[in-house]
């Protein structure tokens, strides 16, 4: 039997920098928000360990693909000798800021979990997925949080459901090429969250990629004309939050030609972690 499960885009309502460790990482603050909008994976558990991937991603290997190495480390973590076959239907852009690959890997940890029956709590599922990306534990804890440290730290928090105008400028952005910048803003003042929720939110990254883009450059521009609007991570993909879900479908439909997008409205509780939890409910 196979099982279909989500896996959500994020956006960074805000990112400040505010130093570099020594190995290279960087300290930064940001608050995620999970929008009702992604990736679905399929999975049909097997009984021979045998992990296959049957929508490889054009020009990554196999066993480089998050989705692979997620359900590798939870089976070398508890020593299931079960596996599975593992299909991904793909809308969320490569290097868009989106999230896409951290949350595939944290949907495969949390759906194989529960489909192996591992019982891996959740913090350790998240120490696990922090091995395969920062990004990872944000999508395994499954609520809107504040972060800090290289994104490891968080702390839950409950944010307005606004409605979100999502672009991609046509270009991806690889997030080394961002965070080695020599002119990126390091030395962002670390302030406490109700500080940086009560002043005008801003991304340290943008800079930088409106710099070295002109296709994220134009499209801000752009933007910007309709409703507050801002790079999401290390880009490419820009967004604008609107309080009606007709207001953003509006501006959608004057988006210039050639450029996609989609209207999702953000939400506090990953929609993978809604649907896991129905499950348990219902079992």
């Amino acid at each position: 039997m196979s099982f279909c499960f989500p896996s959500p885009a994020k956006l960074n309502l805000f990112l400040y920098i505010t130093g570099q460790r020594e190995d290279g990482y960087h300290l930064l603050q940001t608050l995620f928000q999970f929008l009702d909008y992604g990736d679905t994976l399929t999975i049909t558990p097997r009984e021979d360990g045998i992990i296959n991937l049957l929508t490889p991603v054009e020009g990554v290997a196999n066993e480089d693909n998050l989705i692979i190495r997620a359900a590798r480390l939870l089976q070398q973590e508890t020593q299931c000798l079960a596996g599975a076959d593992i299909s991904i239907d793909k809308i969320l852009p490569m290097g868009g800021g989106l999230g896409g690959g951290s949350s595939n890997a944290a949907t495969v940890l949390l759906a194989l979990n529960h489909l192996w029956r591992t019982q891996v709590n959740i913090e350790r599922l998240a120490e696990m997925g922090l091995s395969l990306g920062a990004d990872v534990p944000i999508f395994v804890h499954g609520h809107s949080a504040f972060a800090e440290g290289v994104g490891e730290k968080l702390f839950p928090v409950s944010i307005p459901k606004k409605w979100f105008l999502v672009i991609h400028p046509g270009v991806s952005i690889p997030t080394p090429l961002i965070f080695c910048d020599p002119n990126l803003k390091r030395d962002s003042l670390k302030r406490p969250l109700e500080q940086l929720l009560s002043t005008p939110f801003s991304n340290d990254c943008e800079t930088i990629a409106r710099k070295r883009f002109p296709e994220v450059e134009q499209l801000l521009s752009w933007l910007l004309q309709y409703a507050p609007s801002r790079l999401t991570g290390t880009g490419a993909c820009v967004f604008a939050e609107f309080d009606t879900e007709s207001a953003a479908r509006h501006v959608l439909s004057l988006v210039p030609e050639g450029l996609c997008g989609f209207v999702a409205r953000g939400v506090n509780i990953s929609p993978l972690h809604r649907m896991l939890s129905e499950q348990a409910e219902i079992s």
